[in-house]
């Protein structure tokens, strides 16, 4: 039994080991970032921040209670020569005697219950803290948004990387290969020297261009720790059936009419404009009267003489009216100053707007730009393969040189990593188009996410030292 045993564990390691060493995809970076961005993580804690402009421009609204009390000690002596002794029943009638000294305490305390009754700043103030909580809310969801454009283009900008060290591995290899056929062909004679250095500075060049970028690769991995704050080893690579389509709607100005309507900072700054027009109307209604209800309890108690009793508790009820008539012009000064900020927060709406039409409709035709050039790109490879194998034969039979073979080769390697640079232009030029039209969601980078290829991981490459 104890073979089986140990067969079966070691059968349910091979099976787990797979699973322990998955690839990360767009999805699981997506995940890792919701929980450890910190620019995201810095706006929701903005937000929440925010939210309590409400309760505190409410809180002038409301009722407010207020208490005090205090406590005295009193020494009192009367620096009086000895007055005689009026009263007929005491032991020292008739005889002078010292006015004697008076220590006492006394103590005091009072509540105040304040209702304001009319106070149109204060309304108007609960209504521009509103609108501020509407606009961080929405800035808070274009935070939100922006973390998938983000994702997707620091995971896409490490393939990009691992596509361009591919193609400079490839064509080192093939060069190097070019290189020792020349030098066969040099010791026997049939080419000349010139042939050999051309194709060894060719090699040199394509061994600095893999060294740089094996590096680059790297630093592209480090982009999504700041995303994740953890360290990534491996990704899934976008597989080759991912659709190259045109933008669904195929009408540029049902894109921008969409961005107008929903983009999230056009609705941030909608909300700091109203916000700024609440507020002119408060600072406009700080000159008016203010009403007040007041409800004031007090009790006062002394251990001295008093004529009125030693134990006193007061309630009264009035109402307070409050007419401000001059402040030294400071009312008039923050009028004035939210009028300006008004303005500023509507031509900055206006150019929020401006900004995103264009930006819509330049994200529309970067876009259909990159339909077309994923396809010629990929007709340029093909190209590009013929052109080889022709100059090849042409060097062979002597009617090219090493020249053109090597150029030829550097084609077809730059047109390969160019057909997949196009490829991933189009996806992050579509995500931002989604995003400048308001309608980008999770649910796009999931369907991105669809079209990678577990099979073919990224992995991560170890630094040169350690090779």
């Amino acid at each position: 039994m104890k073979p089986f045993a140990s067969k079966l564990a070691g059968l349910f390691a091979l099976l787990l080991l797979p699973c322990l060493a998955q690839a990360d995809n767009m999805v699981t970076i997506y995940d890792a970032a919701l929980d450890n961005d910190p620019v995201l993580g810095a706006a929701r804690a903005g937000h929440k921040a925010r939210k309590q402009a409400v309760p505190q421009a409410r809180s002038q609204l409301l009722p407010n209670i207020t208490a005090g009390a205090s406590t005295t000690w009193n020494e009192r002596s009367f620096p009086v020569p000895p007055i005689q002794d009026t009263n007929p029943a005491s032991p020292t009638f008739g005889q002078f005697v010292d006015v004697p000294d008076q220590n006492f305490n006394e103590h005091a305390w009072q509540a105040r219950l304040t209702q304001p009754l009319l106070d149109m700043e204060a309304w108007y103030g609960v209504g521009s803290a509103k609108a501020t909580v509407k606009q961080s809310a929405s800035l808070l969801a274009a935070t939100e948004q922006n973390l998938i454009v983000r994702v997707i283009q620091s995971y896409l900008s490490v393939l990009r990387a691992q596509d361009l060290l591919d193609s400079t591995v490839a064509e080192e290899a093939a060069v190097k290969r070019q290189l020792e056929q020349v030098q066969q062909r040099f010791d026997v004679g049939l080419v000349a020297i010139t042939d050999v250095l051309e194709a060894q500075a060719a090699y040199d060049n394509s061994v600095a261009r893999r060294i740089q970028a094996d590096g680059d690769q790297g630093i592209q991995f480090e982009t999504l720790r700041t995303l994740t704050g953890m360290s990534h080893e491996s990704l899934d690579r976008l597989a080759a059936s991912l659709p190259i389509i045109d933008p669904s709607p195929r009408n540029e100005e049902d894109w921008v009419n969409s961005a107008l309507g929903s983009n999230l900072n056009i609705a941030a700054a909608e909300a700091q404009l109203r916000a700024a027009e609440k507020t002119l109307r408060a600072r406009q209604a700080a000159h008016l009267p203010t009403l007040n209800g007041v409800i004031n309890h007090s009790h006062f108690s002394t251990g001295g003489p008093s004529f009125i009793g030693n134990k006193i508790d007061t309630t009264s009820y009035s109402l307070e009216l409050s007419l401000p008539l001059y402040l030294g012009g400071f009312n008039h000064a923050r009028r004035r100053e939210a009028g300006a900020l008004a303005e500023q927060a509507r031509e900055q709406l206006q150019d929020q707007r401006l900004t995103v039409s264009r930006d819509t409709r330049n994200l529309f035709r970067a876009v259909a730009t990159d339909v077309v050039r994923v396809k010629a790109r990929l007709k340029a490879i093909k190209s590009s393969e013929s052109a080889l194998d022709a100059t090849q034969t042409g060097y062979e039979v002597g009617t090219r040189n090493i020249v053109d073979v090597l150029q030829a080769q550097q084609r077809l390697y730059g047109t390969q990593f160019e057909y997949a640079d196009a490829r991933y232009s189009y996806v992050n030029n579509l995500m931002r188009l989604k995003q400048a039209a308001g309608t980008l969601v999770v649910d796009d980078l999931q369907e991105l996410n669809n079209f990678t290829d577990a099979g073919n991981p990224v992995k991560r490459q170890v630094l040169l030292s350690n090779q």
